[in-house]
């Protein structure tokens, strides 16, 4: 099978770094370009040692002319730059977006949460939000792929199965999640310089974070109902990781070991997904440098209750082995190829 020539833009940032190290060992891709911004003319290996033994190119600034040897195109800049490349796009070129330009399915709603107008609002529809143990079936037909965020990764597979199956209620639902510090990106030291990241916890966006949208649209297009959730989001001091803890309310007559069950053969056939033995105690050590979801149900004190722990590798799973998922459905290659 012949390889596919990719296009990295956005390609230093800690997600484009552990997209390139993913590609670099995935037999069907020749990494053709990589873009960026500040860093034109300098080698990925300034920024990750490890690569420093591949043959690799020098970044360039991107330009709509590169497009035209190019089969996919993997996008993790700033807010509004995929939806400009997105414009150049031929027929034959896929693009893969890591960041939040096509996540919401109107640009009503990325104005509102993103504060800036969606710049290419006519290509919405030729996108799809994909999860891809969930809906990534249906990606195939579609010319932009938009991955999920980090933190809605570790909240929708667990609970997605289960509203679809009415086996929790869909109010007074709680999401508390923590991640390591790489998720705010490379400035995450400049924007939080006073909050001794090293040695701290912080909350940060509570009530309004952005991934709320992403929530409840996923939620709401499973249920097609109206979902009552808390999510606040915390800053770690670790680099990477995420792990949610979600408090929710049992359906009448549903015991933890029916949701367990539900969980089980959902994800049966899924690689990717692990469901824990009850009460199973997790961290982020178990699944980091991996592209695995670990989840585990765990009892309340409230017999009408349950306690959902989920984590993830928010540069992997929360990030670039997720692209790579939907990349290798997309273009029919092994599953499992370079993750």
């Amino acid at each position: 099978m012949p390889k596919l020539n990719a296009l990295v833009a956005g390609s230093t940032g800690y997600i484009g770094i552990q997209l390139i190290k993913l590609l670099v060992k995935h037999k069907y891709v020749n990494i053709k370009y990589l873009c960026g911004n500040s860093s034109i003319g300098k080698k990925i290996s300034n920024y990750e040692k490890s690569l420093s033994n591949k043959k690799l190119p020098k970044i360039i600034k991107f330009n709509k002319n590169l497009l035209k040897d190019i089969d996919i195109v993997f996008t993790a800049l700033p807010n509004g730059e995929a939806q400009d490349i997105s414009k150049h796009l031929n027929k034959n070129v896929t693009l893969i977006d890591l960041a939040a330009d096509f996540r919401l399915e109107k640009g009503s709603d990325y104005q509102k949460w993103y504060k800036q107008k969606h710049r290419a609002p006519n290509l919405i529809k030729k996108s799809l939000y994909t999860l891809p143990e969930i809906n990534g079936k249906d990606l195939k037909k579609y010319q932009i792929i938009s991955c999920p965020g980090c933190y809605p990764t570790s909240v929708l597979l667990p609970l997605i199965p289960l509203f679809k199956n009415n086996l929790v209620k869909f109010k007074n639902i709680i999401m508390d999640s923590k991640s390591g510090y790489s998720g705010a990106g490379r400035g995450v030291h400049k924007k939080y310089k006073d909050k001794n990241l090293y040695e701290s916890l912080s909350a940060y966006g509570v009530g309004f974070h952005r991934h709320n949208s992403e929530i409840d649209q996923m939620l709401k297009k499973f249920t097609n109902k109206e979902i009552n959730f808390t999510f606040t989001p915390h800053l770690t001091p670790m680099f990477r990781g995420i792990l949610s803890t979600i408090y929710i309310d049992l359906e009448n007559g549903i015991t933890q070991s029916k949701v367990i069950k539900k969980l089980s053969d959902f994800y049966k056939k899924e690689n990717f997904v692990k469901i824990l033995k009850a009460d199973s105690l997790i961290s982020t050590d178990d699944v980091i440098n991996t592209n695995n979801c670990f989840i585990s149900v765990c009892k309340s004190k409230f017999k009408n209750k349950i306690i959902i722990l989920s984590v993830i590798d928010n540069l992997i799973k929360g990030g670039a082995g997720q692209a790579i998922q939907n990349f290798n459905i997309k273009f029919n290659f092994p599953y499992k190829t370079a993750l």
